[in-house]
């Protein structure tokens, strides 16, 4: 069973916040000391679900990373940018050839399954005990780390010249930042992130969270009843199904 004197906080987190940031603000919720930890970071440009221990279950943090992630949002074609989003640095631009949402949405199709590609230089992926993002904002060269995930799925839902609007469903470790740059080398114009949008992580859902001034303006009672109201959901997500 899992401790009642903790639990899982679903925040909406807002655009240019760090996941940080975020942890740090609803730490102020509880007792001096108490551990609080979030699943899976969310850039700064991302808005969306991020998943909150509190407490003794910031010990199952592991085991929700694992979960499969869905996001939405757009891709602007047309530009590269150092950072793989739009926050970047522009690099490089080209013009966007002729292109229908029939078209992109057959290019996405092609782009499901086991994907390899490097890490974005701009990410928290280590070598040699120090972050990717150290070496890109010394201005050293930035080792290639390669990073296995699967796309299950990638739909383009709107198209209106340079945004791309999609869905992707895919497994825990997924960057979209190098999903959309891969699709930019193939339609051979660049591309880059410009909004991004974490709908679910596993089988929790956006829905069911909370925007981030909601939770910081919680009376400490009221954050331990949110706490406790959460474990039910949280043991049912660690359960596993039963094999048929």
């Amino acid at each position: 069973m899992i401790a009642a004197s903790g639990g899982l906080l679903l925040v909406d987190k807002p655009g240019d916040w760090t996941s940080h940031d975020v942890v740090a603000v609803l730490r102020r919720l509880f007792a001096r000391g108490t551990k609080v930890g979030h699943t899976g970071t969310l850039d700064p440009l991302a808005t969306g679900l991020l998943a909150v221990l509190v407490g003794p279950c910031t010990r199952l943090q592991a085991r929700l990373q694992g979960f499969d992630k869905v996001y939405t949002g757009t891709i602007r074609l047309g530009v590269k940018t150092d950072t793989g989003d739009a926050t970047g640095r522009v690099v490089a631009t080209a013009p966007v050839p002729p292109l229908t949402l029939e078209g992109l949405g057959a290019r996405l199709r092609e782009m499901t399954g086991r994907i390899e590609a490097p890490a974005p230089a701009y990410s928290a992926v280590k070598h040699k005990g120090r972050a990717l993002y150290d070496y890109a904002r010394a201005g050293e060269a930035v080792p290639v780390k390669l990073r296995v995930s699967t796309v299950h799925s990638w739909e383009a839902l709107g198209w209106a010249a340079p945004e791309l609007s999609y869905r992707v469903s895919c497994s825990s470790g997924t960057y979209v930042r190098t999903l959309a740059e891969l699709l930019g080398e193939r339609l051979g114009c660049g591309a880059t992130v410009s909004s991004l949008r974490r709908e679910r992580i596993g089988p929790f859902d956006l829905a069911d969270a909370k925007p981030l001034d909601a939770l910081r303006a919680l009376s400490p009672e009221a954050a331990a009843r949110l706490l406790a109201d959460s474990l039910p959901a949280l043991e049912r997500a660690l359960t596993p199904a039963p094999k048929r």
